[in-house]
């Protein structure tokens, strides 16, 4: 690497990972509003237990529908805009999301007072904040691997990540002092807005900073603008290098209207089970609705609100043995060691509830489980979805593989209430069925990593192509051997 320009590329860096702060901030601002938002929205319409659970469910985990919809069109933005115009896309909707969520009345009545009246505005307005982290959540990584040098394209990658993460740590911290800031009734009338609120801040921040950076040279070259690939790579890589990685980035993407299913099968099937395993065992859950689940444990508001601070500040500090460890040990080694530890942790927690044994051991275990998903599954995924696709579909094939996260996600976030709120699995488990859920998920994670996923450590970009070259040659061969 062009060590006189390191520090370009970490400005760089350091502007997509605004992205997945705003991904992080947006995923866990909603825990902090969950009891004002079933006060304010599902109890005046006095619907029977299992219809409330489920309304609220929907309302909680609602912004999912628009990631699920800004992450299947962020392949197109990315190309059609470039990898920084769909970075201003995401910036406006989190603006604009975070705004009219806080004040879903606006323009319709009396703010304050609508009640249920202000459901359907305020489910809109999440959904395009969901929009906005959608897009983000597939173009930040995308643009980190594409400006960054392939020896430590893993560690600036895995940056992404610890954005995310420090957006849910912020926000916990946000969340924790605006409810301390008044009474119970203030906290249900007034506080959740603030929250909401809060996030136009770093949306702010980052549609400014997005004015002042270029695209990526493998977008130019896309566009046919080499000359201006070849000066972002000189910057970057040094002259020496860069021509050779023009080169590399021209031959890999001289067929343009390469098919989604030009390298077989299985690179996508492998990128979107990547995705829905992310997901399925349950960090979303846990992050959503953190709070109630320590109100679950038998903590005050107060209290629950404060622990939810504690497991966004281990979930950081895992991120950063994540970042230390994925350019040395690999990704799958971490992947595979981060599934075992969800596993345990989510059978310890389930054993603890179901046992109506919770308390401090029941703290470790959801910490453990933090821990667990934060130097593994958290940022490692994202790495491996920016790494693994071919150039020539890496945009379409992300987005998919995208969609079907934020999919998987709005399952779990939305199942997780329903679990929670039944009164017959509460009488058989306590509170605790869904961890068994999650952690026979994170064994099964470990099984799919350890016979399908490659390793992609220490690969350019354009080697990792090479990857699904030759699985296609040994497939034809193996079926050629087949048929005799």
């Amino acid at each position: 690497m062009n060590k006189g320009n390191a520090g370009l590329v970490v400005v760089l860096t350091f502007v997509a990972t605004l992205g997945g702060l705003l991904f992080g901030y947006d995923t866990a601002v909603i825990s902090g509003a969950v009891g004002a938002i079933d006060h304010y929205f599902i109890d005046p319409q006095h619907l029977s237990q299992t219809l409330a659970s489920s309304l609220s469910g929907w309302t909680i985990s609602s912004a999912l529908l628009g990631c699920v919809l800004g992450s299947a069109a962020a392949g197109w933005l990315s190309i059609r805009l470039g990898r920084k115009g769909g970075l201003i896309v995401a910036a406006l909707m989190f603006l604009l999301g975070s705004i009219g969520s806080a004040v879903p009345e606006f323009g319709l009545g009396v703010i304050g007072q609508m009640g249920p009246a202000a459901l359907t505005p305020f489910i809109c307005y999440r959904i395009l904040g969901g929009m906005g982290v959608g897009i983000a959540s597939m173009i930040s990584p995308l643009y980190i691997a594409e400006i960054a040098p392939s020896e430590i394209r893993g560690r600036l990658i895995s940056f992404n990540q610890l954005a995310i993460v420090v957006g849910i740590l912020l926000v916990y911290f946000v969340n924790w002092f605006i409810q301390s800031l008044g009474t119970p009734a203030w906290y249900l009338s007034s506080a959740w807005r603030l929250m909401l609120a809060s996030e136009a801040v770093p949306a702010l921040l980052f549609l400014t900073l997005l004015m002042f950076v270029p695209d990526t040279p493998r977008w130019f070259v896309m566009r046919g603008r080499n000359e201006e690939a070849l000066k972002q790579l000189t910057r970057v890589n040094g002259e020496a290098a860069a021509r050779g990685i023009l080169a590399d980035i021209e031959r890999t993407l001289k067929v343009r209207s390469e098919h989604l299913f030009a390298f077989g099968m299985p690179v996508l099937a492998i990128g979107i089970l990547l995705s829905v395993f992310q997901q399925l065992v349950g960090i979303n859950a846990v992050l959503y609705y953190a709070p109630l689940m320590f109100q679950n444990m038998g903590a005050s508001t107060n209290s629950a609100f404060l622990q939810t601070v504690v497991v966004g500040a281990a979930n950081l500090v895992f991120t950063f043995v994540a970042i230390a460890t994925v350019d040395r040990l690999g990704r799958k080694p971490l992947l595979v060691v981060g599934s075992v530890l969800m596993a345990v942790a989510m059978f310890a927690l389930g054993v603890l509830f179901s046992a109506k044994a919770v308390g401090f051991g029941a703290l470790v275990a959801v910490v453990a489980y933090i821990a667990g998903f934060a130097l593994s599954w958290g940022p490692v995924v994202w790495v491996l979805l920016a790494e693994m696709f071919p150039n020539s579909i890496k945009g379409k094939a992300m987005a998919i593989a995208v969609a079907a996260q934020w999919v998987a996600n709005l399952f779990v976030s939305w199942s997780f209430k329903v679990m929670d709120g039944s009164p017959w699995l509460n009488m058989h488990f306590n509170h605790g069925f869904a961890y068994w859920i999650y952690g026979t998920m994170s064994v099964l994670s470990a099984i799919f990593v350890l016979r399908y996923v490659p390793e992609t450590k220490g690969r350019t970009l354009e080697s990792i192509q090479e990857l699904w070259h030759k699985h296609r040659k040994d497939a034809a061969l193996a079926s050629v051997q087949a048929a005799e």
